[in-house]
């Protein structure tokens, strides 16, 4: 079984005054601007690496949720951000990084069970296995 979901961008202009809009199937994004100066400088609208970060962030919390129902635990709260680093390598940019910052309240789990359980998230979340980049975890378990 494959799914396939959908997303589109439009660009209009040169890479520094140039001007684009991103959009998803759902309409969850529609027409959501981004550009050079989102991406580089600050500005206002989104960027390739914010969304690359949202949806890792999502990803690993959903893959942990599903570890966790696997040992009969289930997580009153999965809180979990994601900083993707943009480097310049080779006259070029490239992902280099994401740390995922975690801090989950779950009852009844142990801190080397929570260990254990995050990192299979961590490796088994798709978007991780999709990124080639390094990608760290810092994982609080929250009483």
């Amino acid at each position: 079984m494959s799914i396939v979901k959908k997303a589109s961008a439009h660009w209009e202009g040169d890479l520094k005054s140039g001007i684009g809009s991103i959009s998803t199937e759902t309409g969850v994004l529609r027409e959501a601007p981004y550009g050079f100066k989102a991406r580089f400088e600050g500005g206002k609208g989104t960027n390739p690496e914010e969304l690359i970060g949202a949806a890792h962030a999502g990803c690993f919390s959903m893959a942990l949720s599903m570890i966790l129902g696997g040992e009969n635990l289930k997580a009153d709260s999965i809180d979990t951000t994601a900083d993707v680093t943009l480097d310049q390598v080779d006259g070029g940019f490239a992902i280099t990084a994401v740390h995922l910052t975690l801090k989950a309240k779950v009852p009844g789990a142990t801190q080397e069970q929570f260990e254990r359980l995050t990192q299979a998230a961590k490796e088994g979340c798709p978007v991780s296995k999709v990124l080639n980049a390094k990608i760290t975890l810092d994982a609080t378990l929250v009483s």
